[in-house]
């Protein structure tokens, strides 16, 4: 390998670690919130307590303790089956059993 395909190799590296730095999650740009108790079983965007550990990981629906991220104002207002209802702090509801 020339020693020129050798530094555009590095410089290409540098600069995709340095774009990836500064992108900010969608979460941080404010548009979006977490959510908990809305994911449907093996949807969730992660975890908050027990029974989960990260994405794809809650085993009922509508978890209590597994979020999703939702459009910023949206979590309290969303239409879930049998009155539950969507919050913005981990629910102690629809917990599986260990």
């Amino acid at each position: 390998m020339s020693i020129q395909l050798k530094s555009v190799a590095v410089a290409g590296a540098l600069a995709a670690a340095l774009s990836a730095h500064f992108v900010l999650p969608a979460a941080a740009e404010g548009d979006m919130e977490k959510c908990f108790g809305v994911a449907l079983a093996g949807q969730n965007d992660c975890a908050a307590g027990a029974g989960t550990t990260c994405a794809g990981t809650s085993k009922v629906d509508y978890q209590g303790n597994s979020w999703k991220l939702v459009p910023a104002g949206t979590c309290m207002t969303m239409e879930l089956p049998e009155g539950r209802m969507g919050s913005l702090e981990a629910l102690e509801r629809d917990i599986p059993k260990a």
